[in-house]
């Protein structure tokens, strides 16, 4: 974050949960804008930038020129000698707000060699620029507090507290006193930081819970449900990216003695369902590569399964692929991890979860594409109430050992 830069008519500041970006120019006159990604390297990935303006002129035509950050960037725990390729820090439309939560996508973007331009009409005298659309933890807040009005006995807790002492929030079906053990549905989002995204699927998991249809009433009645809008608290709320952080990546930090807090929260919860054979299904949400105009699932190799596990995968990607059928559709063929995708390909969640589950237990990564005209708030929304659909339909179809 940043002090604010003042200018004549408007200023332009990061100093908000989750903002970030270096400013480089003001054109007062052209009402031009333009940043390069904030953060560190040391905290992940250079790519997120959010800013806000204030003091725009509803109506008026204002430009946000982006161009990539130049520090080194890390990969596979590293540090590399080369910038971040910019692709992911320039996706082919910016995300807008008028109040910092109802979010919009600008027109596709105008490229030029080392820069791309984004020109919004505000419709207020504040316009925030974002990435992608924001999702903060008070967003998280918000979203849970709706859903407990829409369920009773569901409840929000605090899954662990980050390295920086802020509070990880989670909710869950499950009232307190409620003992009756059910199948456990784990679904979390935003180990990475930047993948704003996931985290709008989470949400629309849980309004698709809170609308309560046949459905959503079935697997609230019938499984035990966590879920987890923000796991990188501490990235989300400075605006890092997150992916590749120094020391350890959010996802790669999956071992017997985890950096990260609330990755050990975690973990400690799913082994006490496994210990009870009720570790049913762990879904972790991201965002992939610029390039992935589709979303898929990530599994790790399907010959580490038992056979009722490779059957209940199988069972899981045939319904998704009915169910998540657009207008951003899940791709038919998963995508496998293993020692050819990343040396720590043991110490990822799905892969740590497979190893440490049940015979039946569901593990995996759904990655939802980020860089396509249908990635905004709905879009992502539909994405997680299709998940929510997948997964009602699979609790009811798949097998577990007698």
């Amino acid at each position: 974050m940043s002090a604010p830069l003042a200018i004549a008519d408007f200023t332009v500041n990061t100093d908000f949960e989750g903002g970030s970006a270096q400013l480089l120019n003001i054109d007062q006159a052209q009402r031009i804008v333009r940043c390069m990604p904030g953060g560190s390297s040391v905290r992940g990935w250079v790519c997120w930038w959010a800013l806000r303006l204030e003091g725009t002129e509803p109506g008026q035509v204002y430009t946000l020129e982006v161009v990539p950050s130049d520090q080194p960037t890390r990969n596979q725990g590293k540090l590399t000698d080369k910038p971040l390729a910019s692709t992911w820090s320039t996706p082919d439309r910016a995300a807008w707000s008028s109040d910092g939560q109802t979010w919009f996508l600008s027109e596709p973007g105008k490229r030029a060699p080392g820069i791309i331009r984004y020109e919004i009409t505000p419709t207020s005298d504040a316009l925030w620029v974002a990435w992608g659309p924001m999702f903060t933890p008070k967003d998280t807040q918000r979203a849970i507090a709706e859903l407990m009005d829409r369920i009773p006995n569901s409840r929000s807790f605090e899954l662990a507290r980050t390295r920086e002492d802020r509070p990880v929030l989670a909710w869950t079906s499950k009232s307190a006193k409620d003992t009756h053990p059910l199948p456990g549905i784990w679904i979390q989002a935003r180990q990475h930081a930047w993948e704003s995204g996931s985290s709008w699927v989470a949400c629309g998991f849980l309004e698709w819970l809170g609308r309560r249809e046949e459905s959503a009433r079935w697997l609230i009645e019938n499984a035990e449900i966590v879920v987890v809008p923000i796991m990188d608290v501490d990235n989300a709320t400075t605006g890092n990216g997150g992916k590749e952080a120094d020391p350890q990546d959010h996802n790669r930090d999956w071992t017997d003695r985890p950096l990260y807090p609330e990755v050990q929260a975690v973990q400690r919860a799913l082994q006490r369902w496994a210990e009870h054979d009720r570790l049913d299904v762990f879904i972790d949400l991201h965002n992939p590569s610029p390039s992935d105009k589709q979303p898929f699932f990530f599994f790790g190799p399907p010959e580490l399964l038992s056979d009722l596990g490779r059957d209940n995968r199988s069972l899981f990607l045939s319904i998704a692929q009915r169910q998540i059928h657009g207008p951003l559709a899940v791709q038919a063929n998963p995508r496998i991890t293993g020692p050819s995708y990343h040396p720590l390909w043991r110490q990822i969640s799905g892969q740590w979860v497979t190893d440490h589950g049940n015979s039946h237990t569901l593990s995996g990564c759904l990655e939802t594409s980020w860089n396509t005209p249908n990635s905004h708030t709905e879009g992502y929304r539909t994405v997680g109430q299709q998940l929510g659909e997948t997964i009602a339909e699979y609790l009811q179809r798949r097998k577990r050992l007698p």
